[in-house]
């Protein structure tokens, strides 16, 4: 349950990991990067988000409710020539990376988005966006995307998009805590649910979806209905303000990114504290 947003204290499987990380000194993971997406929709109650809860099974973040997202594909890297919007540049200085980097972050989240929710930030031109994601040939495309039968460039060229990166705000950027075996540098972004498009429940990775207004989220993980990792639910807490998602893609902009990773604190040898700082 998250409550204070500097100190958590941990239970069960993470504090486990936690003690036997700080116990054995063992030599942590490597960060894998990786890109989320917090999907937005303007409904007569304020916006909305769309979240997933990840299936028990998963060998990361099981049973937590999260954003559309993965880690970074090598053919996340190939896109250059299906890229419409602010270049990888501009995307590196909000998230403190080369560009080549920058542009992987924001390809995945594009294509991570497509698998996990049917819903793609893509258009025939640099103005427009796909209507609709929902025909048997899209399922196709996105299974294989999914089972990386398909890279994401071949994707796009064989159907003639282009990404369009403009739809998207970069938001925040967080990793892994070094005690966890799984690691993820994780680049965090905001974007609207295209005009015409619709979400589907259809990744294997979870077992239930639902579109939330970001305040009764985070009472939902306060009230301890829902489990959340310290990202997803503070990304959710920032969203409240906001009552369009026109307003929090335009805060998008001036938002101040730094790489957070949370550490940990162990007192009285058996009591362990995420801290974020």
């Amino acid at each position: 349950m998250v409550r204070d947003l500097k100190s958590q204290l941990l239970s069960g499987r993470m504090a486990a990991e936690a003690l036997a990380f700080t116990r054995e000194r063992r030599t942590p993971a490597g960060p894998r990067p990786a890109a989320t997406v917090i999907l937005l929709r303007d409904t007569a109650d304020g916006p909305e988000v769309y979240l997933l809860r990840r299936q028990q099974s998963m060998a990361f973040a099981a049973g937590m409710t999260v954003f559309p997202g993965g880690r970074v594909d090598p053919t996340d890297s190939s896109i250059a020539d299906s890229w419409s919007g602010p270049p990888p540049a501009w995307f590196g200085e909000r998230l403190g990376c080369p560009p080549d980097t920058a542009a992987a972050y924001v390809a995945a989240a594009v294509r991570e988005t497509f698998e996990e929710s049917g819903v793609l930030l893509a258009g025939p031109s640099t103005e427009s966006v796909v209507a609709d994601t929902t025909g048997d040939d899209w399922e196709a495309d996105r299974v294989a995307l999914e089972s990386r039968e398909l890279g994401f460039a071949d994707f796009l060229h064989r159907r003639g998009l282009v990404l369009r990166a403009d739809l998207l705000g970069a938001w925040a950027h967080w990793i892994t805590p070094e005690f966890e075996p799984r690691r993820y540098d994780t680049a965090f972004f905001v974007a609207a649910l295209p005009a015409g498009q619709i979400t589907r429940d259809v990744t294997s990775e979870s077992d239930q979806v639902a579109w939330l207004r970001p305040a009764d989220a985070v009472r939902a993980v306060e009230a301890g209905e829902l489990l959340m990792l310290p990202p997803t639910y503070l990304c959710c807490r920032d969203l409240i303000p906001y009552a369009a998602v026109a307003d929090a893609l335009a805060a998008a902009a001036g938002r101040e990114i730094r790489a957070i990773q949370p550490t940990i604190r162990v007192e009285d040898d058996d009591l362990v504290y995420l801290e974020t700082t």
